[in-house]
């Protein structure tokens, strides 16, 4: 069954290819949703599919591209969204 969740990424991880990053895992995994930058140096977003599938990203969002140095990853559980089909930057 589908699920959602939002996540918040904190470290150095702007301005270092981490948003390309997090769109490619996601895609690998069949996953829709976002990621952005924000104001205040993180990055956010928000990603649904299958429960493995979003362990797996999350986990990877850890890890973050070679040029991140990725100090914590927050994520909850949040209403799924119909009709989405693709995972974008914004």
């Amino acid at each position: 069954m589908p699920m959602r969740v939002a996540y918040e990424v904190h470290g150095d991880v702007q301005g270092v290819n981490y948003r390309s990053f997090a769109t490619k895992k996601a895609t690998s995994y069949g996953l829709t949703g976002w990621v952005t930058n924000t104001s205040d140096g993180t990055v956010k977003g928000e990603a649904q599919g299958e429960e493995t599938s979003l362990q797996k990203f999350i986990q990877d969002l850890g890890e973050g591209p070679s040029a991140a140095s990725v100090t914590k990853v927050e994520n909850s559980e949040i209403d799924e969204v119909k009709g989405e089909n693709s995972f974008n930057t914004k």
